[in-house]
C-alpha cells in the first residue's frame, strides 16, 4: 500500500496478503508481507464443513496482532472448501496455487507430487513456474491422507508416529491392494499371521508409493521434485516414493501450507495489479 505523505513524498508501507487452502481434513493459512515474506502460518487439522477456516485465519491473524481480515491488503480461499468462505472476497484453483507456491519455495521445480487428505496429483511445471500438465486421483481413497488415517487406526498407531516405525522395519511385506476397504482386512489378516507393524507400515508407505508414483510417471517427472501436502511430513512415506520414481524428492517446513502460500501470492499479485 503506497500513501502520499504531506504532498512531498511517497512513503511505502507493507502489503500483507492472506492464502486459505480448505481441504477436506484440514484448513491452511499463511499471511505473507510484500510477496515475499511468510510472515504468518496456521494449521487446524479439521476442514471443510467445520470451524476449522474460522479457527486458522483467526490464529494467523492473532499472530501479527490483526483483529479482522479486512485489515490485510487481500485475500484469497483455495482448496475443496475455497466456496464456503463467505469472508474471503476471491477463490482460485487448488492446482494453480500449488504450482505458484512450490516455484515460491523451489525456484527450480518442474515437478510437484501432492498427497492431500483425499486425492493425490502430479503436475508439471514450465522452467518458469507455469502449469503445463497434471494428473489427479480424487475417485478412491488409496493413495492419499485418508489411507493413512485409516491404516493407522486399525494399527492403533498415532500417525506422527509412521515414520519412527517405517525406519525400525526389517523385512519386505506386499500389501497388494490399493483399495482402501481391502487393504484394510489384508492389514489385519497381516496383524494375525503375525507380521509385525513396522513391517506392515514400511509395506503400505510402498504400496501408495506405487499408486502416486504412476500418476507423476504419467505426467512426466523432471528435476526438481517436490512432494508437497501434509504427508511429506513423513519421510518413510518421502523415500518410499524416492524409490518407485527413482528421482530425489525434495520436501520443506512448508510442504502442507504450499496451497496457502500461492493463494496469498496471487493475492499480492491481485493487489499490484490494483494498483494497491
Amino acid at each position: 500500500m503506497i500513501r502520499n505523505r504531506q504532498g512531498s513524498g511517497y512513503i511505502v508501507m507493507s502489503i500483507f496478503t492472506m492464502g486459505v487452502d480448505v481441504g477436506s481434513t484440514a484448513s491452511k493459512c499463511v499471511i505473507i508481507k510484500d510477496g515475499k515474506e511468510i510472515v504468518a502460518t496456521a494449521v487446524v487439522p479439521v476442514g471443510t464443513g467445520t470451524s476449522g477456516p474460522a479457527r486458522v485465519m483467526k490464529q494467523a491473524l492473532e499472530h501479527l496482532g490483526f483483529t479482522s481480515i479486512e485489515q490485510l491488503d487481500g485475500a484469497i480461499a483455495t482448496g475443496y472448501g475455497r466456496n464456503s468462505l463467505q469472508e474471503v472476497p476471491a477463490q482460485m484453483s487448488e492446482l494453480s496455487c500449488h504450482a505458484k507456491g512450490a516455484y515460491f519455495l523451489f525456484p527450480r521445480v518442474r515437478t510437484i507430487i501432492d498427497i492431500g487428505g483425499q486425492d493425490s496429483k502430479a503436475l508439471k511445471l514450465s522452467d518458469n513456474g507455469m502449469l503445463e500438465n497434471f494428473v489427479m486421483n480424487d475417485k478412491c481413497a488409496a493413495g492419499t491422507g485418508r489411507f493413512l488415517d485409516v491404516i493407522a487406526k486399525v494399527l492403533e498407531i498415532n500417525l506422527e508416529d509412521l515414520e519412527k516405525l517405517d525406519e525400525q522395519s526389517t523385512k519386505e511385506l506386499t500389501i497388494s491392494s490399493t483399495c482402501t476397504v481391502f487393504a484394510e482386512s489384508e492389514v489385519i489378516s497381516q496383524l494375525a499371521s503375525g507380521a509385525k507393524i513396522p513391517d506392515i507400515v514400511k509395506g503400505i508407505h510402498t504400496a501408495i508409493a506405487s499408486r502416486v508414483g504412476s500418476l507423476a510417471k504419467r505426467v512426466g517427472i523432471q528435476d526438481d521434485v517436490i512432494m508437497t501436502g501434509g504427508v511429506a511430513l513423513n519421510k518413510g512415506m518421502v523415500r518410499a516414493l524416492e524409490k518407485n520414481i527413482g528421482f530425489k524428492i525434495h520436501t520443506s517446513e512448508y510442504c502442507q501450507l504450499n496451497g496457502a502460500i500461492g493463494a496469498a501470492l496471487f493475492a499480492h499479485q491481485k493487489c499490484m495489479q490494483a494498483g494497491k
